[in-house]
């Protein structure tokens, strides 16, 4: 079967922003897109096409949450951040997600998620050889899918139908998507856990994380970065870059998304995003920790974010690097 869809010329002509270099020789390239914006908000370097629109997957997980908070459902702490949040199913983000829908009551089966493993690598061996299998609560956006459910029973919106693009919910989704991106949405689609998916350009994306950090205290976008930069292992896990960066450069607001992309504020308002071209993940380190890097950040955490090395047997033989 064929689709009708024709992926853009632009795309292959792109640069690269990604090398994958093994015993000395180039075997692959990593092209995308990206934008740093300076503490203005001015764009302060740019690198393929930042403005054409792109699925940020879940680094738009932070509007949505905004989005509950001002529908009205009153969270914080470590509830907001795992509502934002991509978790890695380790065991204390199933039991926060337990104990939320169980605070609302609601049940796992209430979750519209796909039934998953565990997204840590690590979490989903030790799910496995514990003979367990995949479930919705275990899917690493059940902590959103329960906040957007008990909004929704909160208000009386219908429980059935909250990811339909139609949703009250979700046309407040669309909204803050709007107003903090600065443009208008440019398609919908349908995410991997199966919620609407508000498409923006790269500079809409940093724009976006950039006012939530600026944001007034208070408001729900303020909130919502607050909660994610004060527990930062509940948006993410104890062995993902998002945590690391969050924790170890105070005021920094980061959100990783499927496909590979990448949202970064820092706390002046400086801000940056990327997506590499093949949702190639394996290079979102290196590119990440080269953005930082123009963005003067120097932290022990650059280098271990960006470090990917490649084997050859059990030895280092290669590494993907940033090309720019």
């Amino acid at each position: 079967m064929t689709s009708s869809a024709t992926p853009s010329p632009a795309i292959a002509t792109r640069p690269v922003l990604a090398e994958v270099v093994r015993s000395g020789f180039v075997e692959g390239l990593h092209r995308g897109s990206l934008v740093v914006l300076a503490a203005d908000g001015s764009v302060e370097y740019a690198l393929g096409d930042p403005a054409a629109p792109v699925f940020p997957r879940s680094s738009n997980k932070p509007m949505q949450a905004a989005a509950i908070l001002r529908a009205g459902l009153d969270l914080d702490g470590e509830r907001l951040a795992l509502a934002a949040a991509s978790h890695s199913g380790e065991g204390f983000h199933l039991d926060l997600v337990r104990k939320m829908l169980a605070e609302y009551g609601l049940t796992p089966d209430d979750l519209q998620t796909p039934p998953d493993l565990p997204l840590d690598p690590v979490e989903a061996e030790s799910y496995l050889a514990a003979g367990q299998v995949r479930e919705r609560l275990t899917m690493n956006c059940s902590g959103k899918h329960t906040a957007m459910l008990a909004v929704c029973a909160q208000n009386g919106w219908d429980t059935a139908s909250y990811l339909d693009p139609a949703h009250p919910l979700q046309q407040l989704v669309r909204q803050v998507v709007e107003e903090a991106a600065g443009e208008p949405v440019a398609a919908v689609g349908t995410d991997g856990c199966g919620a609407p998916l508000m498409g923006i350009g790269l500079v809409g994306l940093a724009r976006a994380f950039r006012s939530f950090v600026l944001a007034e205290p208070g408001t729900a976008e303020r909130r919502v970065a607050d909660a994610m930069r004060a527990h930062p292992e509940y948006v993410a896990g104890t062995r993902r870059p998002d945590t690391w960066l969050m924790r170890e450069v105070p005021g920094t607001l980061s959100k990783m998304g499927a496909e590979a992309v990448q949202a970064v504020a820092l706390a002046d308002g400086r801000a940056l995003a990327f997506k590499i071209d093949d949702g190639a993940t394996r290079a979102l380190g290196p590119v990440l920790a080269r953005a930082l890097d123009m963005l003067g950040i120097e932290a022990p955490v650059v280098s271990r974010i960006g470090r990917a090395p490649l084997l050859g047997g059990s030895d280092e033989v290669g590494v993907i690097r940033a090309a720019f």
